[in-house]
């Protein structure tokens, strides 16, 4: 097999499509986190505990980023010993720039109500311990925390009347009632990846107002009643309102 000269090699290397795809990927993956913390976003596909971890993987994106790029500049791609090199194809590649692609092309947005598939659980996500749960003021608990404070107490009933505030979108069932639909939203422990949509059923006579995806805000009280054949928390509104998206979309369980 005929040697090929460092020299030669350096210079095939500094003009190497693939190295230079390599290289844009790193650091283009390094801009796309670092926008993606600048413009607040990164509450769309992470849990805010571990948003450290995003910073981390911007730092190392443009670290490696920027080495591979100085290196095909100066032709400093190869250190000249004698090596087994197995170049990674073009199509792997392309496989590995994908995601960056679709993040570049796609606007970011949280999950809403087109994100749902099977339904939308009546069951709190994540443990709470019962101290835990009375430090939080009916007035500001969100949906998770009413789910998880019907779950934890021993009589419902004494939920009845109380006042409820919350943020969500809504969703319907394909056999809700032209009266009702689902306050959601989802959850998140780590990531996107396992979002978990929770929702508690609002009762008004005009809920047909509100179109399926929409962010509203819900004043009024929580009743006890049956839906799906079991007692639930129920929200009778007294006013519906449009709202914008909040800033952290997701509940964390």
């Amino acid at each position: 097999m005929e040697n090929i000269t460092p020299e030669i090699e350096l210079k095939s290397q500094k003009h190497n499509p693939r190295e230079w795809a390599k290289a844009i990927i790193l650091f283009g993956s390094g801009i796309y986190f670092l926008v993606l913390i600048v413009t607040g976003n990164l509450s769309n596909y992470v849990n805010l505990r571990f948003a450290w971890l995003s910073y981390v993987a911007a730092i190392i994106f443009f670290v490696l980023g920027i080495w591979s790029i100085v290196r095909l500049l100066t032709g400093r791609v190869s250190s000249g010993h004698s090596s087994v090199h197995l170049p990674i194809p073009s199509s792997g590649i392309f496989i590995v720039g994908l995601p960056l692609i679709f993040a570049t092309l796609l606007p970011s947005q949280p999950l809403g109500a087109d994100a749902i598939s099977g339904g939308i659980s009546l069951e709190p996500v994540g443990g709470i311990s019962s101290t835990a749960r009375y430090n939080v003021p009916p007035l500001e608990r969100n949906v998770l925390d009413w789910l998880r404070e019907f779950d934890a107490v021993s009589n419902p009933a004494e939920l009845e009347g109380l006042p409820v505030d919350i943020v969500a979108f809504v969703y319907r069932e394909p056999d809700m009632p032209e009266t009702q639909f689902m306050a959601a939203r989802f959850t998140l422990s780590c990531c996107v990846a396992d979002a978990f949509a929770v929702g508690m059923p609002v009762e008004s006579e005009n809920a047909l107002e509100w179109a399926d995806g929409a962010w509203v805000r819900i004043q009024g009280r929580l009743s006890v009643g049956e839906f799906r054949g079991a007692q639930v928390p129920i929200i009778i509104p007294d006013s519906i309102e449009e709202t914008e998206i909040p800033q952290n979309p997701y509940l964390y369980s």
